[in-house]
């Protein structure tokens, strides 16, 4: 996580005549506007977590949303706000997946005809949910942007009304709600960690929590592959580029009114690895038994990153969403067993003669480790003829066991290593 945040604070005064694009009563209009529409999500201490990163952690379980996403709190307020006219219409959105699912999801309650673009490797799963909540859904653009330009060009050809997914002031007034949620079910919070894509969310939520409580502090977090608001707030030009598990928040241009908000209001901006984000969402689904995506899970990765930052403090993490493909879940797990020294493909030299299976069998059995899968390699490896590669995966209890079954291979006899260190 950067620590260039140290140096120097976030906030600066707002532009012009000091007055921000989105006030306090705009987010509570906004709570009026969607009451009953929209969970008001759990926002529960997680014992075990606080534990873990030295602090009180509250978590906000937006992630069991309806639509399994907060966007569903901006874009019905934005919604809600259109002329008869207008709805009529119809919408035209662009998104990576969640601003999808919530514009879909709130125009077919509502009887507004929507379209929605969405960049290619947006996953499947965010694609098929928009596509059954009735949208008409469009794939086109490599990037979060391109999808935003065929959609501009898209909507006005087709006299369609754009709902942004975050540079939009009655967007931004509905996801500030859920910091009016957390401040009343937890008063005592000093602290916010908040996923940085756009910027909607945390303008939203920083608006809202400081009307209430000026000390309170807020912290934004994106995801190091795509540092983009840290960019433009800290005039740096780190680079942006990959595929990152936190999809959701990999935004290239983040918005203007929401980056005038960041730099009032906003304490701090810190980036974090991918690793981190894997850990986060693993640990989040071992300890609370719940499903976060990557953006979902960057606040957790920020604070298990740097605890000595929210030591003490009584910190409040938004679960923006729960919108992961199974098949990611599972390579998220299984790499995370790795880090851990739990899972670990170990390969071993042996004599091509019976018996020898079952001795590397035997040996590992006795140390307590976990045989999951095993092969033989004789042809594609530079071993001799009468010589074999044994490829074993095994389970262990962490990294000291694994350490200790490798010792108990070599006194054994068994020329083995992990792949990669030999």
């Amino acid at each position: 996580m950067s620590n260039a945040s140290k140096d120097a604070p976030v906030n600066q005064p707002a532009s012009g005549d000091g007055r921000l694009p989105v006030t306090s009563d705009d987010i509570t209009a906004a709570a009026a506007s969607i009451a009953g529409s929209v969970i008001v999500t759990e926002c529960d201490q997680s014992r075990t977590l606080s534990e873990i990163c030295g602090c009180n952690v509250w978590l906000k379980f937006e992630n069991l949303q309806f639509t399994s996403t907060f966007k569903e709190r901006g874009a019905l307020n934005r919604l809600q706000a259109l002329s008869p006219d207008e709805r009529r219409r119809g919408v035209i959105a662009m998104s990576a997946g969640n601003h999808a699912q919530g514009v879909a999801y709130h125009a077919s309650r509502l009887g507004i005809p929507a379209s929605i673009v969405m960049p290619v490797g947006t996953p499947m799963v965010k694609i098929e949910n928009t596509r059954r909540h009735g949208a008409n859904t469009i794939i086109s653009g490599r990037t979060l942007e391109e999808a935003g330009e065929f959609a501009r060009k898209h909507g006005e050809a087709n006299n369609l009304i754009m709902i942004h997914p975050y540079d939009d002031p009655l967007i931004i007034a509905g996801q500030g709600t859920i910091a009016l949620e957390m401040l009343k079910a937890v008063p005592d919070l000093d602290t916010l960690v908040v996923p940085i894509g756009g910027g909607g969310l945390i303008s939203g939520m920083a608006i809202a929590a400081k009307s209430l409580k000026p000390d309170l502090r807020i912290v934004g977090v994106q995801a190091q592959l795509y540092p983009s608001m840290y960019n433009v707030i800290r005039g740096e030009q780190l680079p942006m580029r990959g595929d990152t598990l936190a999809e959701g928040i990999a935004v290239k241009v983040p918005g203007r009114i929401t980056t005038e908000i960041i730099r009032a209001l906003v304490d701090d901006i810190v980036l974090v690895t991918e690793d981190q984000i894997e850990r986060a969402v693993s640990m989040l689904i071992a300890i609370e038994k719940t499903v976060v995506e990557g953006a979902g899970a960057v606040g957790l990765a920020a604070v298990l990153a740097a605890p000595e930052r929210f030591a003490g403090r009584n910190v409040g993490l938004v679960l923006t969403g729960g919108n992961i493909d199974t098949r990611l879940i599972a390579s998220v797990l299984t790499r995370e067993l790795a880090r851990e020294g739990r899972l670990t493909q170990i390969a071993i030299d042996i004599v091509d003669r019976p018996g020898q299976l079952a001795a590397v069998s035997a040996l590992l059995a006795e140390a307590g480790a976990n045989i999951i899968e095993v092969s033989h390699q004789r042809t594609f490896s530079d071993l001799p003829a009468k010589g074999t590669l044994l490829e074993v995966v095994i389970e262990t209890r962490d990294r000291a066991h694994l350490e200790d079954v490798m010792k108990r291979l070599g006194e054994a006899g068994f020329v083995a290593w992990l792949p990669g260190r030999r």
